[in-house]
């Protein structure tokens, strides 16, 4: 136990070490292509999980890094996407509730080619996503990053004080209801607190949550709640995957962490809806 938790400290301090320098570097470029080594990471375990071979998972984590550069050299990061975001934003809402009701085996009867080029592309709209929240503010894309984080952290609090009712056991059976309610009240809280801090004029009001408080309590609270309930759909779409696959880590990629999906597994539905709320 001492030695996992040594690993992932080490690993973490590691990560943060390069992250937070290319986070709040004026310039886009470090953070950009920082991020497109860990997507293309991402890609690769994808593959790995989809029943690809070394050198075939190598090769699309390779074709999704050199894709995504292409993309990115030619401009496509500048321009708005506002109809990919609901597109995307759609695909993930029907795409997980499907993949949640009908459970491990079904997905396992999916053609491995749509299997694998499915996740790829939502790979890459997350990646997208990401890099167009930090176009439009530090304090944006910390906002939603945190919106993720708060989440998880809380509902896993809430869940060992007072889990009871198993969420999803077949996928995931650490996670409870008790759990997601209390990731959801933790994000309540982090958006309050937030708002409170930007009308002190201790916060710029250029974070997601000032956004949808200016949009009416109508608009803001449906939208965290959606927020929330895909951050944990994403967890639990990965956890589906590994199931599938006969793995408990998509990799051992990050020593104490597993892999780089287990990492970002609720941010990849994230992203891309926090960019479809404030560019509709």
């Amino acid at each position: 136990m001492l030695r996992m938790l040594k690993q992932r400290i080490i690993t973490a301090v590691l990560l943060l070490a390069v992250f937070l320098p290319t986070l709040i570097l004026p310039s886009i470029e470090p953070f950009a292509l920082f991020t497109l080594v860990l997507i293309a990471a991402a890609g690769w375990e994808w593959a790995r999980l989809n029943g690809c071979g070394p050198q075939r998972a190598l090769a699309a984590g390779l074709a999704l890094a050199v894709g995504l550069l292409a993309f990115w050299l030619s401009g496509g990061v500048e321009r708005s996407w506002r109809e990919l975001w609901l597109v995307v934003g759609v695909l993930w809402m029907i795409m997980a509730a499907a993949l949640l009701y009908r459970g491990v085996d079904a997905y396992a009867r999916w053609p491995q080619m749509l299997r694998l080029w499915l996740g790829l592309f939502l790979i890459a709209c997350a990646w997208l996503a990401l890099v167009q929240a930090r176009l439009l503010g530090l304090g944006f894309l910390l906002s939603v990053l945190l919106l993720v984080w708060v989440a998880d952290i809380a509902a896993y609090f809430g869940g060992k004080r007072f889990g009871r009712r198993k969420l999803a056991p077949s996928v995931s059976p650490g996670k409870s209801w008790e759990g997601a309610f209390s990731g959801l009240l933790g994000v309540f809280l982090l958006a309050l607190a937030w708002i409170w801090a930007t009308r002190q004029g201790w916060s710029a009001p250029d974070h997601l949550y000032a956004y949808l408080w200016h949009q009416g309590l109508w608009y803001a609270v449906p939208a965290l709640l959606g927020l929330v309930a895909m951050s944990v759909a994403g967890d639990l779409v990965e956890s589906l995957v590994k199931r599938a696959a006969g793995v408990k880590d998509s990799s051992q990629l990050l020593p104490g962490h597993g892999g780089m999906l287990d990492r970002v597994d609720a941010l990849l539905p994230v992203l891309p809806l926090a960019m479809m709320l404030v560019t509709l």
